[in-house]
């Protein structure tokens, strides 16, 4: 059993919805995506904007992809839901809150969350405190991928219905994978019922950056790696449409940052502009 003391969210996530925070408390309006939620679950004192890692104008370009990304892809949900899809995969779920936010959608879909067990379990604990809740449509699902874990047969164990289209989101994660891991990734959602899709980001490698990206990207390559969670995988947009492809995916796209700085970030007055580091691969059967 997992102590009470060793329940904390990784502290990617944490970064992540705190950067989604500050967006609401310190970018004009309109915002490209609304979430205190995930504030309100780390409770993380009244000094947290004073943090290295959310300087202003430091993180400007990063919040903005993470608020970029998190906006793309709840619209592809509600977009998918819209058209009768009901089951919902966030692979790596971390501090997303979609369940919460947007029970209008969420309540008519199966969400299942995947996610290490510690941090999932910290999440649950704080939802329950908070009043939220875990609703019968909400389904935690724990892998323990150090321990070997199986997403798939811990999702087929929490009511995942292969033979009914789904949504399947990965963001954030591919850097960490294997491009083998990837690939069974890939060939995994590829089988699943028509209609299906999967959303995921990448990192493209650092000699198709411009200069001025290469440079942050460096650091934050250098930072992975000390704090022990190295960057192992970046694919240039043509390689990992092809491994889409040779998975048996029928309709692979590319959206890169352009098409989403036109989509949320046109006519903004503040200079907002996110990082043209992460890309997005949607795929559907």
């Amino acid at each position: 059993m997992q102590g009470k003391a060793n329940l904390a969210p990784e502290s990617t996530a944490e970064r992540t919805a705190l950067w989604r925070a500050l967006h609401v408390e310190i970018d004009a309006a309109p915002h490209v995506f609304e979430d205190r939620v995930g504030l309100r679950l780390l409770a993380p004192g009244a000094e947290w904007r004073r943090r290295p890692d959310m300087d202003p104008d430091f993180t400007k370009t990063f919040r903005a992809s993470m608020v970029a990304r998190a906006r793309f892809v709840e619209d592809l949900v509600i977009e998918q839901a819209d058209r009768g899809v009901a089951q919902y995969v966030i692979l790596g779920a971390g501090i997303d809150t979609f369940a919460q936010r947007r029970t209008d959608v969420a309540c008519r879909m199966r969400i299942f969350e995947v996610d290490q067990p510690a941090p999932q379990e910290w999440k649950r604990q704080r939802l329950t405190a908070l009043g939220y809740g875990i609703p019968e449509w909400l389904r935690f699902v724990p892998v323990d991928f150090e321990a070997g874990g199986s997403v798939w047969q811990a999702l087929a164990e929490a009511g995942f219905d292969a033979k009914q289209s789904a949504i399947i989101a990965s963001t954030g994660v591919s850097m960490y994978l294997t491009k083998e891991a990837t690939l069974a990734t890939f060939r995994q959602v590829a089988a699943l019922a028509p209609g299906s899709t999967l959303a995921m980001t990448f990192m493209l490698p650092l000699y198709l950056m411009p200069p001025d990206v290469r440079l942050q990207l460096g650091q934050a390559l250098e930072g992975a790696r000390a704090s022990g969670t190295p960057f192992i995988s970046l694919f240039a947009p043509e390689e990992i449409m092809a491994m889409a492809r040779s998975a048996g995916f029928q309709d692979v796209r590319h959206v890169p940052p352009s098409a989403l700085a036109q989509r949320y970030f046109t006519n903004r007055k503040d200079g907002l502009q996110l990082s043209s580091a992460e890309e997005f691969l949607v795929a559907t059967t």
